[in-house]
């Protein structure tokens, strides 16, 4: 693929945005851009397990965006299919050049459910490609997509030893997406895991050899189940979903912080009750706990379960735990990070490399490459320079695209040796 063509990709990808686990024109669009290349597509339960996801979209959420999809362009027989057997597409490029390592690279498709903003000066806005379906691509997720294709076509002439396995991820966002492809087995064989992402706050032509470190987080939903009653003719006949709730929500912004790292904790959603009159039967609570160190997060995730089980105890309702999303710190290999800065140096377009710079926030594609180290495995965490207008997460958010080819040769570098 030539530039314009990636241009193209990446707009019309940026046009149709799709939230966690709805990337359904999304995934018949990078399958559509993979035709004809000596190649191997895995979809359906070959590329994720979706058998443990908790709160996945349900049927009418689906149908809608499967619609839409095709509404866009898609051909439905491919949308209905995506949207009946999941998101994720794993696809396999074999070598000709002798035996060799098992690459893996993720590569994240997912966009947030927020608007864009409408401004006559925002470039996707003024270029025509701007995103009118209440979401958007707002941390480059399209760019990484389009980094994942364009490097399949680079390859494609298989002038590499060994094979290359990348992975379009769907529903990161939340750190949702990431378990649900190792529970797969798609990680099982790769000896070198790599991911890729757009810093919209460095400069086109800086590089980072590697995130490092990162919060490691768990997502939460509890759920709380209550007996209704009349809230003035017969209050001690009900049991108090939204009490025990609240109680809970109070008592997990009140845990301690630990001297041993640095941690967040948040209740985000509460959700409650029937009527004004009525004792609420049922409640439900998203929360999350991040923390710069594994076992402190598992640790925060024990103490918040012990508050549930306390509050609905003391209001006499039922509660159920459960983890939505997670992700892990990263801790990348030194001699993989060396190997990222010599290909980065040697590229006309960068001007800027920084070896390590430390991950602000959570992304679970450090599941990945964690699961690769554990199995023996190298791993890294490769950010390329974008200079966005806005922030990450924000209505203005964009990518300059000329960042795409120069993420493409570094790794296309890498896999070649």
């Amino acid at each position: 693929m030539d530039f314009e063509q990636l241009v193209a990709f990446r707009r019309t990808l940026h046009r149709n945005p799709e939230p966690a686990f709805l990337e359904i024109g999304t995934a018949a669009r990078i399958e559509q851009a993979l035709q004809g290349l000596p190649l191997r597509v895995l979809t359906g339960k070959a590329a994720q397990d979706l058998s443990a996801v908790v709160n996945f979209p349900p049927p009418e959420t689906l149908d809608t965006w499967a619609a839409r999809a095709a509404d866009s362009g898609v051909p439905a027989d491919r949308a209905r299919y995506f949207r009946e057997n999941g998101t994720a597409l794993v696809v396999d490029l074999v070598g000709v050049a002798g035996p060799g390592p098992r690459w893996g690279l993720r590569v994240d498709i997912d966009a947030l459910p927020m608007r864009e903003s409408a401004d006559a000066g925002h470039f996707p806005v003024a270029n025509g490609f701007a995103s009118t379906n209440g979401a958007m691509h707002a941390c480059g997720h399209d760019a990484h997509a389009t980094i994942g294709v364009g490097l399949l076509h680079r390859l494609s002439d298989r002038d590499f030893a060994g094979t290359l396995r990348v992975m379009f991820q769907p529903a990161e966002e939340g750190v949702r997406g990431a378990q649900t492809m190792i529970d797969a087995g798609v990680a099982d064989e790769i000896d070198t895991m790599l991911a890729v992402h757009m810093a919209g706050d460095m400069a086109v032509g800086g590089v980072v050899g590697s995130f490092t470190g990162g919060l490691a987080t768990r997502k939460l939903k509890v759920d709380f189940e209550g007996k209704a009653s009349h809230a003035a003719g017969a209050p001690e006949a009900g049991r108090n979903a939204l009490l025990a709730a609240a109680m809970a929500a109070l008592g997990i912004m009140g845990l301690p912080r630990f001297g041993s790292a640095d941690t967040r904790l948040n209740v985000g959603t509460l959700v409650a009750g029937d009527g004004v009159n009525i004792v609420p039967s049922s409640a439900v609570m998203t929360c999350e706990a991040r923390a710069t160190d594994d076992e402190v997060v598992d640790e925060l995730v024990d103490r918040v379960r012990s508050i549930v089980e306390g509050t609905s105890l003391a209001q006499g309702v039922r509660a159920n735990v459960a983890v939505m999303g997670q992700s892990a710190t990263l801790a990348p290999d030194d001699d993989m990070i060396d190997r990222i800065v010599e290909a980065a140096t040697a590229h006309d377009d960068v001007t800027e490399v920084i070896r390590t710079q430390a991950l602000a926030g959570s992304d679970d594609a450090n599941l990945l490459i964690r699961h690769v180290q554990r199995r023996g495995g190298k791993g890294a965490y490769l950010m390329v320079g974008a200079g966005s207008p806005g922030p990450h997460h924000s209505e203005t958010f964009d990518i300059a695209e000329q960042a795409i080819p120069t993420a493409i040769d570094i790794l296309a570098s890498l896999i070649r040796g």
